[in-house]
């Protein structure tokens, strides 16, 4: 991650913008998480892509959070049109990653929210607003607050394949091929477990796990995670090894040795 020309007040002013984002998000999700009468609509004709008035609100408060702290900046969302900047920096917001999970009520869905420059990903945060937990990287830091305090985020290191845990959010993963190319890598792992969304990056980033793998993915969906989990000590890759900056398939992991290993088995997929 490059901060070329930022200077340490434009390192504070992220930060803090990014930490007023994300409160103002938790504001706003856990309004509705749980709730009963939650309004759910998909934005797919066929199959179902759910949106509710939560990511909406979430979207929108992080928005007014950013125009005011940093009005220079540009905004990328998932849910409503980008607002052009006059800084080079963007702002990437998924305002509830896992709204699948969201509606059913689990824990593990998050916000996310990331700075990029024309060129890589400087700041993100993991933000989990029931459990409490933040996940922030980049700018010099990397660490985890939450019911337990505040620590330093770390991957786990020396674990072979055979004894890795891998998530990914779909069992399907993708399409057919992107399914087998998954398959075939989890069966040489040694635990896999499904459904976690960004929670999965969090989580690889903590020490926790050792590879996520998934595919179909959007910029919004994994710039923070990457951010994240390079502070973290990981790396964040496409299936072939390159940058993964505008989302597609995602290789997540914990060290060299396992990243290598992983794209042996999915770069000839």
């Amino acid at each position: 991650m490059s901060t070329t020309g930022l200077s340490a007040q434009d390192h504070a002013s992220i930060i803090a913008t990014a930490e007023a984002a994300a409160e103002a998000a938790r504001e706003i999700t856990l309004r509705y998480f749980r709730g009963t009468a939650l309004d759910t609509t998909s934005k797919l004709d066929a199959g179902f892509d759910p949106v509710t008035v939560a990511d909406r609100g979430s979207e929108q408060a992080m928005r007014a959070v950013i125009e005011k702290m940093r009005p220079e900046d540009a905004i990328l969302g998932e849910e409503f049109p980008m607002k052009p900047g006059t800084s080079g920096l963007t702002w990437v917001l998924d305002p509830i990653d896992g709204t699948r999970g969201f509606i059913s009520g689990t824990p593990t869905w998050g916000v996310l929210i990331a700075v990029r420059d024309a060129d890589s990903v400087l700041y993100g945060v993991i933000d989990q607003p029931y459990i409490g937990e933040r996940f922030v990287g980049g700018l010099g830091t990397a660490s985890l607050s939450g019911p337990h305090g505040t620590r330093d985020l770390g991957v786990r290191s020396g674990v072979s394949l055979e004894d890795a845990v891998i998530f990914s959010t779909f069992p399907e993963v993708g399409s057919e091929t992107e399914g087998r190319a998954f398959q075939d890598l989890a069966a040489r792992c040694k635990l896999t477990r499904y459904g976690m969304d960004c929670y999965a990056y969090a989580l690889l980033a903590a020490g926790q796990i050792d590879l996520v793998v998934e595919a179909g993915l959007q910029s919004y969906d994994i710039l923070a995670p990457i951010a994240v989990i390079e502070a973290a000590g990981g790396i964040v890759t496409d299936w072939q090894g390159g940058a993964v900056l505008d989302g597609g398939r995602v290789l997540a992991a914990a060290s060299k040795e396992l990243h290598q290993a992983a794209l042996a088995v999915l770069s000839g997929y």
